[in-house]
């Protein structure tokens, strides 16, 4: 699904009414009553009789939420309409909503000032409709007042396209600004519903389709897009009922080093939590009874070792080239150290690679001072580093604002032909034509060592399962955040290790598949 700026959809809006013969009046008729039957049945589940306390504004966010007020007056909910007087200087379209909903006998309060509110609200859910997503700037006077005021109200908030004084391009907020529960936002997503603190202030999600043409959105060309369930679910490997483990795809994981087997474990399983037939990894031979006695499922090969140290030596390069003929993909990285021989091997091997990769963390590592094997002859690759690896791979600062940053990741997915996810909060997968793919699962208790080698062993493992690299990192970074959100509301994000999530992951491959 497309993901716009405030800019972008105030483009797509003005196309749709004024080329395509779609009124203002319709649009808004058509946002309202969508997120009405959003909110029926989301939260009424066919009963009459809630109460909804609705905060307009003088824009067209307003109007939506007169709109909002009809139908759900016509649901059989009790509805209250408070918004900032005179109705003279509502927007035209706003008014005309203003007027249907005065002939339906609702309720409408006009606010000459925040004295006119009770102490408490008493209702069932507040809606919020005071600023829609084309608000930059603070708050002020007597709207800045009303936000606060829906904040202390202690009741579940609804908010129609975004919470009120949110900057929908940044995430961002300069003064006041509505907490919500729920944000139904109207024909595509908007960046800073998931850039915090917007993601948190905007709470859960859902895009309510208003019946723009798709012709109207394809002809902006937008490059930019958010993940969503559905789309995973389109994506993900297709099993055989009659097939056999290696059916299912083998992945070879070049990983290990002294005081990292941990890394390699974690990648190992989570890889072959997520579809995989058969998993091997490769590691320094004095670490092999290490990782025999921490692996079950996955095999070991042990591997050339540098005097016993405990690295990946670069005299076993012709047997690793074997291996790497034998499986369908590979994971470079986790866990390998920082040893000048295993630096080497890895140059080496990504040089000339003909199987689908990832390369991770030391994989990553060992390319800082020798991007040469990036710039080769090599099958595209998938590459996931966090944004400080990503700066000492490209030595270049990386820019704050958005579309400078997302440039420059695509100047270097290209450069390097390469899928590039950016790890972070959010995630961003660019693929080497610059389509860029912005992912919405995850949370802060993630922020925990090992939760990158687990992304490894999904990605790695849907390689093998035969997805292109842009699929599989695209799968691979929304089913990682949602194992580890559905972790998260269970056992918090303060104590989320990396393990939490490979649990969590058949929970998440059941709420995609079903």
């Amino acid at each position: 699904m497309k993901l716009v700026t405030a800019e972008k959809m105030r483009a797509i809006d003005k196309e749709a009414i004024e080329k395509r013969g779609m009124p203002g009046p319709h649009l808004m008729e058509r946002a309202g009553q969508g997120i009405a039957e959003q909110i029926r049945d989301h939260f009424l589940f066919g009963r009459t009789g809630a109460s909804f306390a609705i905060f307009c504004g003088k824009g067209n966010n307003g109007g939506d939420g007169f709109v909002i007020a009809r139908y759900l007056h016509q649901y059989g909910s009790k509805v209250a309409v408070h918004f900032p007087g005179p109705s003279e200087a509502l927007s035209d379209d706003a008014r005309l909503n203003y007027n249907r909903a005065i002939k339906e006998k609702i309720e409408i309060n006009e606010l000459s000032g925040s004295g006119d509110l009770p102490s408490m609200l008493d209702c069932d859910y507040i809606i919020d409709a005071i600023f829609g997503t084309g608000f930059s700037g603070a708050p002020r006077g007597i709207l800045s007042e009303i936000i606060s005021y829906i904040n202390k109200q202690g009741k579940a908030v609804i908010a129609v396209d975004c919470p009120s004084g949110l900057n929908v391009d940044t995430g961002q907020h300069e003064g006041e600004v509505v907490d919500a529960d729920f944000t139904f936002t109207l024909a595509l997503p908007k960046y800073g519903l998931y850039l915090s603190p917007g993601r948190e202030l905007a709470g859960i999600v859902d895009i309510v389709p208003i019946g723009i043409p798709d012709e109207v959105i394809d002809s902006f060309h937008i490059r930019e897009n958010l993940i969503t369930r559905e789309n995973v679910a389109s994506l993900l490997p297709q099993r055989k009922p009659e097939g056999h483990k290696g059916d299912f795809g083998k992945l070879f994981i070049l990983a290990g080093s002294t005081g990292l087997t941990g890394a390699a474990t974690l990648c190992a399983h989570a890889a072959a939590r997520s579809g995989l037939g058969l998993v091997t990894v490769g590691c320094p031979a004095s670490l092999n009874p290490i990782l025999e006695m921490k692996l079950t499922e996955p095999m070991t090969y042990p591997l050339p070792d540098v005097a016993r140290k405990g690295a990946l030596a670069l005299r076993g390069l012709g047997e690793i080239r074997q291996i790497i003929r034998e499986s369908d993909a590979l994971v470079i990285g986790p866990g390998a150290g920082r040893h000048h021989e295993t630096r080497e091997l890895i140059q080496r091997i990504v040089a000339d690679l003909g199987k689908p990769a990832i390369i991770d963390a030391d994989g990553l590592n060992a390319l800082e001072k020798n991007r040469a094997p990036l710039e080769g002859k090599h099958i595209k690759l998938v590459l996931t580093p966090h944004p400080g690896e990503f700066r000492r791979l490209i030595n270049e600062e990386i820019p704050a604002a958005l579309p400078s940053r997302f440039d420059l990741v695509r100047q270097y997915a290209a450069k390097y032909n390469s899928v590039i996810v950016l790890k972070g909060s959010p995630s961003i997968v660019v693929d080497t034509d610059g389509e860029l793919y912005l992912n919405p699962t995850g949370n802060d208790g993630m922020a925990t060592g090992g939760t990158g080698d687990v992304l490894s062993g999904i990605i790695g493992s849907f390689l093998a399962q035969g997805l292109s690299p842009l699929r599989a990192a695209v799968c691979g970074v929304y089913l990682h955040g949602l194992a580890g959100d559905l972790a998260a509301s269970e056992l918090g994000k303060r104590s989320l290790i990396a393990g939490d999530l490979i649990n969590y992951l058949p929970d998440a491959f059941s709420i995609i598949e079903n």
